[in-house]
């Protein structure tokens, strides 16, 4: 059992979870043991594919854009990872104004991935990671860093009418000692099951007053780095958690509701699985363009030495204006213009939207379909 609803002295039940974790034997199943494998193997392979990358970090680094946007939108924010890419080119102009909800979710997957080198997967680590999390002033009201003393819900208007109410402070801190052993005590799950009951189990605890979702979707990141099973951050499951967005929240709602485990892992094994081909053939993909477009710039003649760093560059940065070409090159409006037309002219760049004159902005487009969230408007 994962806990019990048992009602409260103000009238309304609480979730009040059983000693974590459970008295749970890994099923043996032949559906199980196929997904668990699968799930491993496209975990190892993604991992000694992506070490051939030639430029491994912009592969991380868009693909950390991209989960923190995804991430970002299953809790109903709107912008897009093209946003925040024009967000950090500071193409400011007309963006939605929850990108700094990405933005952050950004800042706070790099401060992890760093933290978790020196610092235990612990409350305080998970602490920490939530204060960079809620760091834009809107969020302060839902006090980052602290876990909260008060009651939170979730969905319905009043705890009355909740489709869930987490534990109360008194038990949550109970659930929360328990959860923190269980990250860093061996025992037999293996780190992908251990990696998914972690998930779960936050969720049920819900120790933020906002946050919670996006914090437990990192935390998946960092286990599975700070286990050794990814060398580097390579692996992101928003893509998947927001294509079966209703049955996501369905599962983990059953898994505390009814104390329904296996449904939950087979999601989140088949769902590691699928993330990780997806990645195998985005790292492909990414080899591929950068060789063609090497050579393309190659027909540059004297210019090229040039266009391969503005090529470095974009890979990370893939929407710009004049001014960004000016910083990298070092050229004047007018030289980086002309940089900038030579690629035009070459497909590297497509001009985004109509607009003229000095405000123009421009996009690496060939790389953003690639990860299949670029918007031309």
């Amino acid at each position: 059992m994962i806990g019990n609803n048992i009602r409260q002295s103000a009238g309304y039940s609480a979730f009040i979870p059983a000693k974590f974790p459970p008295d749970f034997i890994i099923p043996t199943d032949r559906q199980t043991i196929e997904l668990h494998y699968w799930a491993a193997h496209y975990l190892a392979k993604l991992d000694g594919i992506t070490q051939l990358l030639p430029d491994l970090d912009f592969f991380i680094f868009m693909y950390v854009r991209k989960e923190a946007a995804l991430s970002s939108n299953i809790e109903g924010t709107k912008a897009t990872m093209t946003d925040s890419i024009e967000a950090d080119a500071k193409l400011t102009y007309g963006l939605p104004e929850d990108v700094t909800k990405i933005q952050h979710y950004i800042t706070a997957m790099n401060f992890g991935l760093k933290r978790v080198e020196s610092l235990p997967m612990s409350l305080r680590f998970i602490r920490e990671v939530h204060t960079v999390l809620l760091a834009d002033p809107g969020d302060r009201k839902n006090t980052p860093g602290e876990f909260r003393k008060s009651q939170n819900w979730i969905g319905g208007a009043t705890l009355q009418t909740a489709k869930f109410v987490p534990p109360p402070v008194s038990q949550m801190y109970k659930s929360l000692d328990d959860f923190e052993k269980f990250l860093w005590k061996k025992d037999c799950f293996t780190p992908v099951i251990k990696t998914a009951l972690a998930h779960a189990q936050f969720e049920t605890i819900h120790p933020f007053l906002d946050g919670n979702g996006r914090t437990g979707r990192l935390l998946t990141t960092f286990y599975l780095c700070k286990e050794g099973v990814l060398e580097r951050p390579v692996l992101y499951l928003s893509a998947y958690l927001k294509k079966h967005r209703e049955l996501y929240f369905d599962l983990l709602h059953n898994y505390h509701a009814k104390s329904e485990i296996v449904p939950w892992l087979h999601f989140f094994l088949e769902g590691v699985a699928e993330v990780a081909k997806d990645a195998i053939n985005t790292s492909k993909k990414i080899n591929n363009l950068r060789e063609k477009d090497i050579e393309k710039i190659h027909t540059l003649g004297q210019s090229s030495q040039i266009g391969l760093k503005v090529l470095k560059n974009l890979f990370k940065l893939p929407i710009i204006d004049v001014n960004q070409m000016c910083e990298w090159t070092g050229y004047t409006r007018q030289g980086a213009y002309k940089v900038i037309d030579k690629l035009l002219g070459l497909g590297l760049l497509e001009q985004k939207g109509e607009h003229k004159g000095y405000g123009r902005k421009f996009v690496y487009k060939n790389y953003l379909d690639i990860f299949a969230d670029y918007k031309n408007s």
